[in-house]
Parts: structure tokens; C-alpha cells; sequence
């Protein structure tokens, strides 16, 4: 991290988690004071996945998932530069460890289905400490991040997999080794790598790979997020056991099951999940209508 860019990130890692996070969420609240893409997309985003709530509800809740915006993006420096010893400082609780530590004695390998909800970065450096894994990597598309995001991802042992075959055969091999694989499940996949299911009612662009793996390796697969606790007080981690299903043999029923899975984790702290992102982008075959 010899670079402008990796000099900088040094520098805010440095900062107490509080006051990154107060920093992200001034950042968060003065984008959502004046017209803008990552504010039209959420707001656009929020009206299609809540149509109950009345405009004032809405409007909250939009201002509230771009502080927590804010958040992600100044805890980066920290999540991508930090000690192991500081970001497990930082672990406050953890729900669900039960199923992950079970899941790991069985042997086959485990799939963590992590949705971009909360601190997605902490997750891997958190399993690193105990068990190997791998996580699913597409390079970004601004030059010189690459380089920086891949340090900073692996910089405690997270291993990258490249998104294409000789990610996918990496990734099989090490589930049938016992080790664990982290996919992020709520992209909107390339053409070809995905099934509409419902996600929210709406039907969605879902990945294939996740459930094929499952059902390719017999792996246990747990959704897990971290949660950000109040005022920068670090963080509550979830493992939740993933509906049974999400290795069936029709596909269509697999990936349902997933976004099933995903929409409930993002239902129990809706304003940390990424709203600026076009999930809905990619339409079905037939259907005019441009969401974005």
C-alpha cells in the first residue's frame, strides 16, 4: 500500500472507530440533503422493496441507509488496514457461532453467503483468524484500486478466488477440503450466471454458483453479516443456518431460497444494507420496464 491511495487509507485506519463512524455519518446525511445518484437509486430501491411504508417513513429510513453508507466507506480504511487484534477488539457479540463451528467439525466445507449488509469487510478477516477462507473477488473498475482492495482484503489471510472458471474450480476444491468459501449472493450476475427469483417480491437477477456449489459439494451454508452497534461501539456478528432448500436440484427453487434467506437477514436492519446499488437492473425477458 505504497501508493497515494494506501498512504490514505493508513492514515484513517489510524482513527478510533467512533469517530470514523461519525465522520461516515456526515458524509451520509449531507448526501442526503441534495439530489444525486446514490440518493436516487436508494430512494428508487426503497419504493420498490417497502411499497407499505408512506413517503415520511421512507424518506427516514433513506436517510438513515445513507449515513450507515457513510459508515462503510470511511470503516474501510480500518476493516483493510487494522490489526487482527484490533478489528477482533471490535467483536462485541457474536449469534450464531454455534453454526458455524458445527458446520466447520462436519468436515464438507462451508459456504458464507454474505450480503452487502453492515461491515461485509470484517467478515472475512474474522473467519481468518480460525479456519482457512476463500472469498469470491471482482476486480474494481477505477485504476489503481485493484492492488490496494486485494492488500487490503488478504492482509490478515483472506485468500481471493478471480469470479470466472478457475475461480469457480478453486472454490469447489477448497469446500471439498473442509475450508470455508465467503460469496457475496445479492449481485446482479453476468449473462448466463443467473435465474430471476423473488427478492422482495420483485423478480431479481440471482447467481447460480452459490447453490450449484452447495449442491456440488455437499457444503453446509450459513448467511452471515455484521451488524454495526450505536455510536461506533464496534460490532454484533450473525451466522444464521440458510433455509433448507438452497441445494435443490431445480434451480429456480435454489436461488429462491437464497433471496428468501437474504431479504429476512436485511429485514432485521434494513437502514445497514447497501440500498445505492442497482439490484433490479437486469430485467426479465419480456419486461419493458426500466426500474432505474
Amino acid at each position: 500500500m505504497n501508493s497515494p491511495l494506501g498512504w490514505l487509507l493508513r492514515l484513517l485506519g489510524i482513527l478510533p472507530l467512533p469517530l470514523l463512524h461519525g465522520s461516515g455519518f456526515l458524509l451520509g446525511w449531507l448526501v442526503s440533503l441534495f439530489p444525486n445518484r446514490h440518493r436516487r437509486i436508494s430512494l428508487r430501491n426503497l419504493q420498490l422493496c417497502f411499497p407499505d411504508l408512506d413517503d415520511q417513513q421512507r424518506e427516514r429510513l433513506l436517510v438513515k441507509s445513507l449515513q450507515e453508507t457513510g459508515k462503510t466507506f470511511m470503516e474501510t480504511a480500518l476493516m483493510w488496514t487494522g490489526s487482527g487484534r484490533r478489528l477482533m477488539s471490535l467483536v462485541r457479540e457474536v449469534e450464531g457461532r454455534e453454526y458455524l463451528d458445527a458446520a466447520l467439525q462436519r468436515g464438507k466445507g462451508v459456504i458464507l453467503a454474505a450480503p452487502h449488509l453492515g461491515c461485509w469487510e470484517l467478515i472475512g478477516h474474522y473467519i481468518a483468524i480460525s479456519a482457512p477462507i476463500t472469498c469470491l473477488y471482482k476486480p474494481p473498475a477505477g485504476q489503481g484500486v485493484e492492488g490496494v482492495m486485494r492488500k487490503g482484503r488478504m492482509h490478515l489471510g483472506v485468500q481471493l478466488a478471480p469470479t470466472d472458471a478457475s475461480g469457480v474450480k478453486m472454490m469447489l476444491g477448497l469446500l471439498r477440503r473442509g475450508e470455508v468459501a465467503g460469496i457475496l449472493p445479492d449481485q446482479d450476475p453476468l449473462a448466463g450466471n443467473g435465474v430471476f427469483a423473488p427478492f422482495f417480491g420483485i423478480a431479481t437477477n440471482t447467481m447460480t454458483l452459490l447453490p450449484r456449489l452447495a449442491s456440488k459439494s455437499g457444503a453446509e451454508v450459513l448467511l452471515s453479516y455484521a451488524e454495526r452497534l450505536p455510536w461506533g461501539r464496534g460490532y454484533r456478528m450473525h451466522f444464521i443456518p440458510v433455509r433448507d432448500g438452497v441445494a435443490a436440484q431445480e434451480i429456480e427453487d435454489a436461488v429462491g431460497v437464497l433471496n428468501a434467506s437474504v431479504e429476512e437477514a436485511i429485514r432485521q436492519c434494513p437502514e445497514q444494507y447497501q440500498w445505492i446499488y442497482k439490484r433490479f437492473r437486469t430485467r426479465p425477458p419480456g419486461e419493458p420496464h426500466r426500474f432505474y
